[in-house]
């Protein structure tokens, strides 16, 4: 391929972060490579923005509001990149970001993704992040099932494992990553470059994670989606359905609380978690939690 790195940036509604994160971008120390901005049919001007994206030689789009995942899907069908590199439109890099960690993967050549460290804001903040909340490396399969620990805004892929895994599922509007890394991790380990080079900023109104308050539920449906589609080994097996389990389990106990009609389903399901039910079994509750995440 002739460019080194495709770096995607989705955005909706935002202008001042946005300016923010195409600057880093631009910015930044290694320059071979393509800026791909999709505006997701926001609702304000940004014109401004599209200029300078493309005054710089690089790619802005714009598609009707679909949605974060098929913004980066759009831009992943386009991207001419070996390797891939996401980020948030309310998350910066510094300038050295891309160069640290191409390096790291000409000495680790094994590896097909990595990440690196961050320094999370909220409400303009900084915050101290608890242990739970480190970045791991390796096989980080089971650090997955429990939480969506791999930060979309720091990785780098290459592009093959795209097609190994497959793009974002356009049915999760929010947890699209978490769907997603679920898939990457089943298959490979991932690298970390040790050095804080990405600023995760959160808080804002316009946060996926406030608008749409049904993300636990999302999660239960992804891990479902991935122990019925996905061919994974006998230990994944395993601890896919736990961390489902688990998850069940708060929903179950917040439904019976709030006395609602979900609590039934929730249970049914966790029976059947626990009693090691076949792909088959599991397949017949899909549509029923994809529902509740309505």
């Amino acid at each position: 391929m002739s460019i080194a790195v495709s770096v995607i940036i989705p955005v909706y509604n935002r202008l001042e972060m946005l300016r923010k994160a195409v600057e880093s971008v631009l910015s930044q120390s290694f320059n071979d490579m393509e800026l791909i901005v999709v505006d997701d049919g926001s609702l304000i001007d940004l014109t401004e923005i599209q200029e300078r994206v493309q005054e710089q030689g690089h790619c802005f789009l714009r598609t009707e509001h679909r949605g974060v995942a098929a913004a980066r899907n759009t831009a992943l069908k386009m991207a001419q990149g070996e390797w891939i590199a996401l980020l948030d439109s309310d998350d910066l890099w510094y300038p050295e970001k891309l160069e640290r960690q191409l390096a790291f993967h000409e000495r680790h050549p094994e590896l097909k993704l990595s990440q690196t460290l961050e320094r999370w804001y909220r409400n303009d903040s900084l915050v101290n992040k608890q242990r739970k909340h480190e970045q791991p490396e390796g096989e980080v399969f089971r650090d997955v099932c429990e939480r969506c620990c791999v930060s979309s805004s720091s990785v780098i892929l290459h592009h093959t494992v795209f097609n190994d895994c497959g793009i974002y599922d356009t049915q999760f509007p929010v947890c699209e990553d978490y769907e997603f890394w679920l898939r990457v991790a089943s298959r490979y380990q991932i690298g970390l470059v040790p050095e804080t080079l990405v600023e995760k900023y959160g808080g804002h109104e316009d946060q996926l994670s406030k608008a749409i308050p049904a993300m636990d539920r999302f999660r239960v449906l992804a891990l479902l989606k991935m122990l019925i589609e996905e061919n994974l080994q006998a230990e994944q097996v395993e601890i896919a359905r736990e961390a489902l389990r688990k998850k069940v389990e708060i929903l179950k106990i917040g439904a019976q609380k709030k006395k609602l009609t979900t609590a039934l389903l929730y249970e049914l399901l966790e029976m059947h978690l626990e009693s090691s039910s076949s792909r088959e079994n599991l397949r017949q509750f899909y549509p029923q939690i994809q529902a509740v995440c309505q």
